[in-house]
């Protein structure tokens, strides 16, 4: 009887016809896939992708250069100089960011106090060479004021969480 039943579920194709099945369930489904780089999926407000450095509303640059972000950087992909201004204030002259050596944790936004590092929105940057993926002070200040307005918006969606 055993072998019967098996030579009947092999006759009949019984796995190929649940195999097809299955296919015609999902089949008239509305997709679920995106076209990746003509369509773009919704991020996460807590994404994490390309650094930038923020200015004030003044335009002033807000690192004090306290040095935090660097030390705080696991990976040490951070590297600050700075030296005194005219009015007294600390400001950043050399603030590079080894993108090759970050592993975009996050701690470098987190721990600093006026929020001048932060992640940004943007995470298609493929180059062509390693030096590209070196940002130096001017790629992080431009990044910041291209995407101050998406920033600033997650920012005070995040504020209940910091």
């Amino acid at each position: 009887m055993r072998r019967f039943l098996y030579r009947m579920v092999s006759f009949l194709m019984w796995d190929l016809l649940r195999g097809m099945a299955l296919t015609l369930r999902y089949m008239f489904q509305p997709r679920v896939t995106l076209d990746y780089p003509y369509e773009k999926g919704a991020l996460s407000s807590r994404f994490r992708g390309e650094h930038a450095l923020r200015r004030y509303p003044s335009g002033e640059e807000r690192c004090i250069a306290c040095k935090l972000c660097e030390a705080v950087c696991p990976a040490q992909a951070i590297t600050i100089e700075a030296e005194e201004q005219k009015d007294g204030s600390r400001r950043t002259t050399r603030y590079d960011i080894d993108m090759t050596k970050c592993i975009y944790c996050g701690l470098c936004e987190e721990s600093c106090p006026v929020d001048a590092i932060v992640e940004g929105p943007h995470f298609e940057y493929a180059t062509e060479t390693r030096e590209e993926l070196i940002y130096d002070k001017q790629r992080l200040l431009d990044n910041g004021d291209r995407w101050e307005q998406q920033i600033e918006q997650r920012l005070k969606q995040e504020a209940r969480y910091r």
